[in-house]
């Protein structure tokens, strides 16, 4: 599971949450929009809407800044099909999660010749850990927050987890920390403070297991069918131009599922070794 669902996930779990640190005001009754935009999908892996009595917070969680198209285009592009949807007043924050030195996590407009569009943006290395640690919704991105003394930090951020009385609450806020915490402390680290026993009791934390076995399985499957395929195409290009050097075999077995289907279908018309030879060469230029 990536990191900006994670982020999605906690974001949809505590709207209101999300909305008082984000928002200015007395916030309540937070509306979480599940839609899709009337002219091409939008990003469901990585958006979310919370809705509040005079306006629409969009949350726009980024690991890395680069994208295509670029962010500030799409947050242009995001701002003006919200706004023929909804005809109300929008606040659009994007918030990077790891750190980077790259000049892009300081871009918070799009910029033309007639055109401005501006959004917030948050650095999370930068920001004050304080009122993360105070509020439990907030507990995951305090792993990320300004620190001269990392690992302190995530300690204060365990402490604050085991404080949470619901059982189940305390093991999918446990799960969302041991993820984002990735982002920034070694495995050990983490598995030293955040216990699997604890985040077994969490439906999230299922969740990610769940969909890592999928995953496991699917690679596993993929990885015996490609293993078939690369035996079949040695042993008949072996009948066809004869022995195949273990170099060559070495990038064959380097070539994708639909590479290698490609291959076997040019394997008609070799004739002798440089054939291949040449194909491999064409192939990877």
């Amino acid at each position: 599971m990536s990191f900006d669902n994670v982020c999605k996930f906690l974001a949809e779990s505590y709207p209101e949450q999300f909305a008082r640190w984000l928002l200015s005001g007395n916030i309540s009754n937070i509306q979480v929009l599940k839609t899709e935009l009337s002219i091409e999908p939008i990003r469901a892996d990585s958006i979310t809407l919370l809705r509040t009595i005079n306006e629409i917070l969009q949350l726009e969680f980024q690991t890395l800044p680069q994208s295509n198209p670029p962010l500030p285009f799409r947050m242009l592009k995001y701002w003006t099909r919200l706004y023929d949807e909804y005809n109300s007043e929008i606040e659009q924050v994007v918030l990077f999660l790891k750190r980077t030195n790259s000049p892009d996590v300081f871009i918070d407009s799009f910029q033309s010749r007639n055109t401005i569009h501006r959004y917030r943006v948050i650095r999370m290395w930068e920001q004050d850990p304080a009122p993360l640690l105070a509020n439990p919704a907030l507990l995951p991105l305090a792993t990320l927050a300004q620190s001269d003394s990392p690992n302190i930090l995530l300690e204060q951020v365990a402490q604050e987890v085991a404080r949470i009385e619901s059982t189940q609450e305390r093991a999918n806020v446990a799960a969302c920390v041991s993820v984002l915490a990735g982002l920034r402390f070694d495995n050990n680290v983490i598995t030293q403070l955040f216990k699997e026993e604890i985040m077994q009791e969490s439906v999230f934390y299922q969740s990610i297991i769940e969909k890592g076995e999928q995953r496991g399985r699917l690679e596993g499957r993929l990885e015996g069918r490609k293993q078939g395929e690369e035996a079949l195409l040695l042993r008949l290009l072996t009948r066809r131009i004869g022995r195949i050097t273990p170099e060559i075999q070495v990038q064959i077995q380097q070539l994708s599922i639909a590479q290698l289907e490609d291959l076997g279908e040019a394997l008609l018309d070799f004739s002798q070794p440089t054939d291949l030879t040449a194909w491999l060469e064409s192939h990877q230029s």
